[in-house]
Protein backbone atom coordinates (compact mmCIF):
# COMPACT_ATOMS: atom_id res chain seq x y z
CA UNK A 1 0.00 0.00 0.00
CA UNK A 2 1.34 3.37 -1.02
CA UNK A 3 -0.35 6.05 1.04
CA UNK A 4 -0.16 9.73 0.13
CA UNK A 5 1.59 11.51 3.00
CA UNK A 6 1.31 15.26 2.88
CA UNK A 7 4.33 15.78 5.08
CA UNK A 8 6.67 13.56 3.10
CA UNK A 9 8.15 16.34 1.02
CA UNK A 10 11.50 14.63 0.53
CA UNK A 11 9.78 11.66 -1.07
CA UNK A 12 7.75 13.93 -3.33
CA UNK A 13 10.81 15.81 -4.52
CA UNK A 14 12.80 12.65 -5.18
CA UNK A 15 9.88 11.16 -7.06
CA UNK A 16 9.64 14.29 -9.15
CA UNK A 17 13.34 14.22 -10.01
CA UNK A 18 13.07 10.58 -11.07
CA UNK A 19 10.17 11.47 -13.34
CA UNK A 20 12.00 14.40 -14.87
CA UNK A 21 15.09 12.31 -15.53
CA UNK A 22 13.14 9.67 -17.40
CA UNK A 23 10.67 11.78 -19.36
CA UNK A 24 11.88 15.39 -19.50
CA UNK A 25 13.04 15.14 -23.11
CA UNK A 26 9.58 14.02 -24.22
CA UNK A 27 7.86 16.82 -22.35
CA UNK A 28 10.01 19.39 -24.08
CA UNK A 29 9.44 17.79 -27.45
CA UNK A 30 5.66 18.32 -27.59
CA UNK A 31 2.62 19.31 -25.58
CA UNK A 32 0.93 16.87 -23.23
CA UNK A 33 -2.59 15.86 -24.26
CA UNK A 34 -5.09 16.27 -21.41
CA UNK A 35 -8.34 14.35 -20.96
CA UNK A 36 -10.96 14.64 -18.21
CA UNK A 37 -12.10 11.39 -16.55
CA UNK A 38 -15.73 11.29 -15.43
CA UNK A 39 -17.44 8.44 -13.62
CA UNK A 40 -20.90 7.43 -14.71
CA UNK A 41 -23.62 8.28 -12.22
CA UNK A 42 -23.51 5.88 -9.27
CA UNK A 43 -20.18 4.35 -10.38
CA UNK A 44 -16.99 4.36 -8.33
CA UNK A 45 -14.64 3.42 -11.18
CA UNK A 46 -13.79 4.28 -14.76
CA UNK A 47 -11.63 2.64 -17.41
CA UNK A 48 -9.99 4.28 -20.38
CA UNK A 49 -8.14 2.65 -23.26
CA UNK A 50 -5.60 4.48 -25.35
CA UNK A 51 -2.32 4.36 -27.21
CA UNK A 52 0.78 6.52 -27.39
CA UNK A 53 3.82 6.48 -29.61
CA UNK A 54 7.28 7.91 -29.04
CA UNK A 55 7.20 10.97 -26.82
CA UNK A 56 3.42 11.30 -26.83
CA UNK A 57 2.11 11.81 -23.29
CA UNK A 58 -1.43 11.86 -21.92
CA UNK A 59 -2.62 13.45 -18.68
CA UNK A 60 -5.87 12.09 -17.27
CA UNK A 61 -7.49 14.49 -14.79
CA UNK A 62 -9.43 12.78 -12.02
CA UNK A 63 -11.26 14.90 -9.44
CA UNK A 64 -10.95 13.37 -5.94
CA UNK A 65 -11.80 14.62 -2.45
CA UNK A 66 -9.37 14.60 0.46
CA UNK A 67 -9.44 11.36 2.44
CA UNK A 68 -10.81 9.17 -0.33
CA UNK A 69 -9.34 5.81 -1.28
CA UNK A 70 -7.85 5.80 -4.79
CA UNK A 71 -6.69 2.81 -6.80
CA UNK A 72 -5.07 3.24 -10.22
CA UNK A 73 -3.75 0.35 -12.31
CA UNK A 74 -2.63 -0.03 -15.91
CA UNK A 75 -2.27 -2.97 -18.28
CA UNK A 76 -0.03 -2.36 -21.29
CA UNK A 77 1.64 -4.25 -24.14
CA UNK A 78 4.88 -2.26 -23.80
CA UNK A 79 7.25 -2.85 -20.88
CA UNK A 80 8.42 0.77 -21.06
CA UNK A 81 4.94 2.22 -20.61
CA UNK A 82 4.13 3.67 -17.16
CA UNK A 83 2.08 6.29 -15.38
CA UNK A 84 2.88 8.89 -12.71
CA UNK A 85 0.48 10.68 -10.37
CA UNK A 86 0.65 14.35 -9.42
CA UNK A 87 -1.40 16.02 -6.68
CA UNK A 88 -3.73 18.96 -7.46
CA UNK A 89 -1.76 22.00 -8.62
CA UNK A 90 1.37 20.00 -9.51
CA UNK A 91 2.69 19.62 -13.06
CA UNK A 92 5.91 17.64 -12.62
CA UNK A 93 6.47 16.67 -8.95
CA UNK A 94 5.03 13.17 -8.66
CA UNK A 95 3.75 11.41 -5.56
CA UNK A 96 3.88 8.11 -7.47
CA UNK A 97 6.26 7.10 -10.26
CA UNK A 98 5.45 3.98 -12.22
CA UNK A 99 8.93 3.24 -13.53
CA UNK A 100 10.15 2.70 -9.95
CA UNK A 101 6.95 1.40 -8.32
CA UNK A 102 5.15 -0.53 -11.06
CA UNK A 103 1.81 0.06 -12.72
CA UNK A 104 -0.33 -0.23 -9.58
CA UNK A 105 -1.13 2.50 -7.06
CA UNK A 106 -3.29 2.33 -3.94
CA UNK A 107 -3.56 5.12 -1.41
CA UNK A 108 -5.58 7.69 0.45
CA UNK A 109 -5.70 11.20 -0.97
CA UNK A 110 -4.17 14.07 1.01
CA UNK A 111 -5.78 16.88 -1.00
CA UNK A 112 -9.00 17.67 -2.84
CA UNK A 113 -8.93 18.57 -6.51
CA UNK A 114 -7.74 17.25 -9.87
CA UNK A 115 -5.17 14.49 -9.61
CA UNK A 116 -3.08 14.21 -12.77
CA UNK A 117 -2.39 10.66 -14.00
CA UNK A 118 0.34 10.96 -16.62
CA UNK A 119 0.81 8.08 -19.09
CA UNK A 120 4.12 7.99 -20.95
CA UNK A 121 6.88 5.87 -22.46
CA UNK A 122 10.35 5.71 -20.96
CA UNK A 123 13.04 7.59 -22.83
CA UNK A 124 14.51 4.50 -24.55
CA UNK A 125 11.29 3.21 -26.11
CA UNK A 126 10.15 6.78 -26.79
CA UNK A 127 13.31 7.66 -28.70
CA UNK A 128 12.87 4.48 -30.78
CA UNK A 129 9.35 5.57 -31.72
CA UNK A 130 7.73 2.56 -30.05
CA UNK A 131 3.97 2.31 -29.57
CA UNK A 132 2.08 1.32 -26.41
CA UNK A 133 -1.55 0.24 -26.18
CA UNK A 134 -2.82 0.49 -22.62
CA UNK A 135 -5.88 0.11 -20.41
CA UNK A 136 -6.04 2.41 -17.38
CA UNK A 137 -8.47 1.67 -14.53
CA UNK A 138 -9.27 4.23 -11.82
CA UNK A 139 -11.26 3.46 -8.66
CA UNK A 140 -12.27 6.06 -6.06
CA UNK A 141 -14.39 5.35 -3.00
CA UNK A 142 -15.10 6.35 0.57
CA UNK A 143 -14.22 9.56 2.31
CA UNK A 144 -13.42 11.02 5.71
CA UNK A 145 -11.54 8.67 8.01
CA UNK A 146 -9.62 5.94 6.25
CA UNK A 147 -9.60 2.24 6.98
CA UNK A 148 -5.92 2.54 7.83
CA UNK A 149 -6.77 4.53 10.94
CA UNK A 150 -8.97 1.69 12.14
CA UNK A 151 -6.40 -0.88 11.08
CA UNK A 152 -3.65 0.45 13.29
CA UNK A 153 -5.45 -0.69 16.44
CA UNK A 154 -7.25 -3.79 15.16
CA UNK A 155 -7.28 -6.34 18.02
CA UNK A 156 -7.63 -9.38 15.78
CA UNK A 157 -5.02 -8.47 13.18
CA UNK A 158 -2.32 -11.19 13.34
CA UNK A 159 0.12 -9.04 11.35
CA UNK A 160 0.19 -6.39 14.07
CA UNK A 161 -1.97 -3.79 12.34
CA UNK A 162 -0.33 -3.91 8.90
CA UNK A 163 -2.81 -4.63 6.11
CA UNK A 164 -1.89 -5.48 2.53
CA UNK A 165 -4.43 -2.91 1.37
CA UNK A 166 -7.34 -0.91 2.71
CA UNK A 167 -10.28 1.05 1.40
CA UNK A 168 -14.06 0.97 1.43
CA UNK A 169 -16.68 -1.64 0.48
CA UNK A 170 -20.46 -1.68 0.51
CA UNK A 171 -21.91 -3.13 3.72
CA UNK A 172 -25.40 -2.89 5.21
CA UNK A 173 -28.12 -4.73 7.09
CA UNK A 174 -31.39 -5.81 5.49
CA UNK A 175 -33.67 -2.79 5.35
CA UNK A 176 -30.81 -0.29 5.39
CA UNK A 177 -29.17 1.72 2.60
CA UNK A 178 -27.40 -0.81 0.30
CA UNK A 179 -24.93 1.89 -0.81
CA UNK A 180 -23.47 2.39 2.66
CA UNK A 181 -19.64 2.37 2.61
CA UNK A 182 -17.61 0.67 5.34
CA UNK A 183 -13.81 0.85 5.75
CA UNK A 184 -11.95 -2.43 5.34
CA UNK A 185 -8.44 -3.81 5.61
CA UNK A 186 -7.33 -6.99 3.87
CA UNK A 187 -4.47 -9.35 4.65
CA UNK A 188 -3.58 -11.23 1.46
CA UNK A 189 -1.66 -14.47 1.22
CA UNK A 190 -0.54 -16.53 -1.80
CA UNK A 191 -3.08 -18.61 -3.69
CA UNK A 192 -6.10 -16.37 -3.19
CA UNK A 193 -6.21 -16.72 0.60
CA UNK A 194 -7.23 -13.56 2.42
CA UNK A 195 -8.82 -12.19 5.59
CA UNK A 196 -11.03 -9.14 5.06
CA UNK A 197 -11.62 -7.00 8.18
CA UNK A 198 -14.66 -4.71 7.93
CA UNK A 199 -15.47 -1.85 10.32
CA UNK A 200 -19.27 -1.75 10.52
CA UNK A 201 -21.34 1.44 11.04
CA UNK A 202 -22.14 0.45 14.63
CA UNK A 203 -18.41 0.24 15.43
CA UNK A 204 -18.26 -3.56 15.47
CA UNK A 205 -15.83 -5.46 13.26
CA UNK A 206 -16.44 -8.41 10.99
CA UNK A 207 -13.80 -10.71 9.50
CA UNK A 208 -14.60 -12.64 6.30
CA UNK A 209 -12.28 -15.46 5.24
CA UNK A 210 -11.28 -16.44 1.70
CA UNK A 211 -9.44 -19.60 0.62
CA UNK A 212 -8.26 -20.21 -2.95
CA UNK A 213 -10.19 -17.12 -3.98
CA UNK A 214 -13.47 -18.42 -2.52
CA UNK A 215 -15.42 -16.92 0.39
CA UNK A 216 -15.57 -19.72 2.96
CA UNK A 217 -16.65 -18.27 6.31
CA UNK A 218 -16.48 -15.54 8.93
CA UNK A 219 -15.41 -14.86 12.49
CA UNK A 220 -17.68 -15.57 15.45
CA UNK A 221 -16.11 -13.02 17.77
CA UNK A 222 -19.44 -11.28 18.26
CA UNK A 223 -21.06 -14.46 19.56
CA UNK A 224 -23.43 -14.72 16.59
CA UNK A 225 -23.93 -17.62 14.23
CA UNK A 226 -25.89 -16.19 11.30
CA UNK A 227 -26.30 -18.28 8.19
CA UNK A 228 -23.41 -17.71 5.77
CA UNK A 229 -23.96 -17.51 2.01
CA UNK A 230 -21.63 -16.25 -0.68
CA UNK A 231 -22.03 -15.80 -4.43
CA UNK A 232 -20.29 -13.91 -7.23
CA UNK A 233 -22.38 -11.28 -8.98
CA UNK A 234 -21.75 -8.89 -11.83
CA UNK A 235 -18.37 -7.25 -12.09
CA UNK A 236 -16.58 -10.09 -10.28
CA UNK A 237 -17.94 -8.94 -6.93
CA UNK A 238 -18.71 -11.26 -4.03
CA UNK A 239 -22.06 -10.81 -2.30
CA UNK A 240 -21.60 -12.06 1.25
CA UNK A 241 -24.65 -12.68 3.44
CA UNK A 242 -24.27 -13.34 7.17
CA UNK A 243 -27.71 -13.44 8.78
CA UNK A 244 -29.09 -9.92 8.18
CA UNK A 245 -25.69 -8.54 7.20
CA UNK A 246 -24.71 -7.90 3.59
CA UNK A 247 -21.27 -7.17 2.10
CA UNK A 248 -20.05 -6.57 -1.45
CA UNK A 249 -16.38 -7.47 -1.85
CA UNK A 250 -14.77 -7.06 -5.32
CA UNK A 251 -12.36 -9.83 -6.27
CA UNK A 252 -9.60 -7.22 -6.62
CA UNK A 253 -9.73 -6.87 -2.81
CA UNK A 254 -8.60 -10.51 -2.61
CA UNK A 255 -6.07 -10.55 -5.43
CA UNK A 256 -5.12 -6.89 -5.84
CA UNK A 257 -5.86 -4.74 -8.87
Amino acid sequence: MKTILKSNRIFLLLAGFVFLGNSWTGLLAQDIRTERVRFQRGASSATVEGSIRGYETVDYLLNVSKGQYMNVSMATDNGGNYFNIMEPGEQYVAIFTGDTSGNQFEGTTAKSGDYRIRVYLMRGPASNGERADYRLEMIVSGGGNTAQAAASSHPYDPSGGVYTASGYIKCWNIGQNPNNQCPFGVIRRPGGDADVYVKRPDGSERVIYFQNGQAVGYDHNQGDHGEFNASVGGGDTWLIMIGNERYEIPEMVIYGG
